[in-house]
């Protein structure tokens, strides 16, 4: 956060007599982009991609001085459903968004939602990334073909985990690489965390055999060596990361997951003009362009209508997918 600068004693003066103090430059008041009481909710627990992502913007947003103290709280449960009906149910509230992805897509067609993303007020698509496929560090999965080797011997034995409901990105991913593997998606052994921080501590004490996330999300404990990366799921290889792409390993699979930024319905224009405008300068910043590099997200920017274009185009890939896997 940004220290105001000191007002001259002339200009304090005048101040006191016609009223409170204007923002001042470097706090958002010469873009418009200070939104006081902004709240930005995550649908899922700590330390997860939702979470990650929205502290990320929100840390950003404020050291780039676009706005000041934004609240980052966490409503999960049900995949990100139990957040979006909140958020959909603050109807007219332009002080409030919600962090979310494919995994919400995906929760609220497997869990039957009562609302959906179509019930919300897109703002803004931020990144794109890889899924990664780890193990713990005293795995005797040593790669990714000793993995589906065991895998296909008995797929039900060897429990995969992910931080998403099915029909999320940390289901999806798993269930096309057993398809292009040869294991029916149907025998899969899936277990769903909500978040990658709670598949986290699963995956570390070997109860999972393998989890499947994102690279933002354990990029750190890869580094540190208590999870071994076996695969990327994503066209190429992450840089600074030692490990082939699923299709490089010999499975037909291309997977990238994205997250976003939705706000309640209702808004008036000028409300969802001053969001955007917003997500449209932390973009831009320098510190949004580091935290993207640093964390292996790819730059997805898309606003508006055009993001409410690809909610709606999403929701049907799902459907797809799900279908076409048998699920």
């Amino acid at each position: 956060m940004r220290l105001r600068t000191p007002l001259a004693l002339l200009g304090a003066a005048l101040l006191v007599l016609v009223g409170p103090p204007l923002l001042t430059t470097g706090s958002g008041a010469e873009t418009g982009t200070h939104i006081p009481g902004l709240r930005l909710m995550v649908p899922n627990t700590p330390g997860g991609g939702y979470d990650i992502t929205a502290r990320t913007a929100a840390k950003n947003a404020e050291d780039a001085g676009l706005t000041r103290s934004v609240e980052v709280f966490n409503l999960p449960g049900a995949g990100g459903t139990v957040g979006l009906t909140r958020l959909v149910n603050e109807r007219g509230n332009g002080k409030l968004a919600m962090s979310m992805g494919l995994g919400v897509v995906g929760a609220v067609r497997s869990n039957h939602a009562p609302r959906t993303l179509a019930d919300t007020t897109p703002l803004a698509r931020l990144t794109e990334e890889q899924d990664v496929v780890v193990v713990a560090k005293d795995s005797p999965y040593r790669t990714v073909d000793d993995l589906v080797t065991a895998w296909k011997a008995n797929p039900g034995r060897l429990p995969v985990g992910g931080g998403s409901s099915p029909g999320g990105p940390d289901h999806l991913a798993p269930m096309l690489m057993a398809q292009a593997a040869g294991i029916a998606p149907k025998d899969v052994n899936y277990i769903p965390f909500d978040g990658g921080g709670e598949l986290l501590a699963s995956i570390l004490g070997s109860k999972v055999a393998f989890g499947v996330s994102g690279v933002g999300e354990y990029r750190d404990q890869i580094e540190a060596g208590e999870l071994r990366l076996l695969a990327v799921t994503g066209p190429e290889r992450v840089p600074g990361l030692d490990a082939p792409t699923l299709r490089e390993s010999g499975y037909d699979v291309e997977f990238t997951n994205w997250r976003g930024v939705v706000a309640p319905p209702g808004l008036t224009d000028a409300e969802r003009a001053k969001l955007v405008r917003l997500l449209e300068a932390l973009h831009d910043s320098k510190e949004w362009q580091e935290s993207m590099k640093r964390n292996g997200w790819d730059d997805a920017f898309l606003t508006g209508d055009e993001f409410g274009a690809f909610l709606a185009a999403e929701d049907e890939r799902v459907v797809s997918v799900l279908k076409e896997l048998g699920l």
